[in-house]
């Protein structure tokens, strides 16, 4: 793993390269889900789905800005998914080896998060195991 998986993931997904976003991951690695706050998607498989629906749902996607250089970092973007403009503030916990653990996503206005939504359900849905796994506590 390179020594800056952030920086790799900022270029994988306004790329649209899955194969590496997936390769900043670490084993372990899950997604508490911004529209219910109660899913938590889990391991690569399940998040594989779930970003690559996530970020191709999504255009113009820029990282703006990072804020942080230890274990958290946050990075904030804008992108648009339809005729709306959407950010997001995305909460990076890193494991040990650098590679990211945890995403918490925080994405707003309420109405393009609404279509995102929209967007994924579908997606997700051709993945019911995805989605008990990701209910479990």
């Amino acid at each position: 793993m390179s020594s800056d998986a952030v920086t790799q993931f900022r270029k994988a997904t306004e790329a649209g390269d899955i194969d590496t976003m997936m390769s900043t991951l670490a084993p372990d690695a899950e997604l508490i889900s911004p529209v219910s706050g109660r899913l938590v998607f889990r391991g690569q498989d399940d998040l594989r789905i779930l970003l690559s629906a996530a970020y191709g749902s999504l255009a113009n996607l820029r990282w703006t800005d990072e804020i942080g250089t230890g274990p958290r970092r946050v990075l904030l973007a804008a992108a648009t998914i339809g005729p709306f403009h959407l950010t997001e503030a995305l909460v990076l916990d890193l494991a040990d080896d650098g590679r990211i653990r945890r995403f918490t996503p925080h994405l707003r206005p309420w109405l393009p998060l609404t279509l995102l939504a929209i967007k994924l359900g579908p997606r997700l849905a051709r993945h019911p195991a995805l989605l008990r796994r990701a209910g479990r506590h």
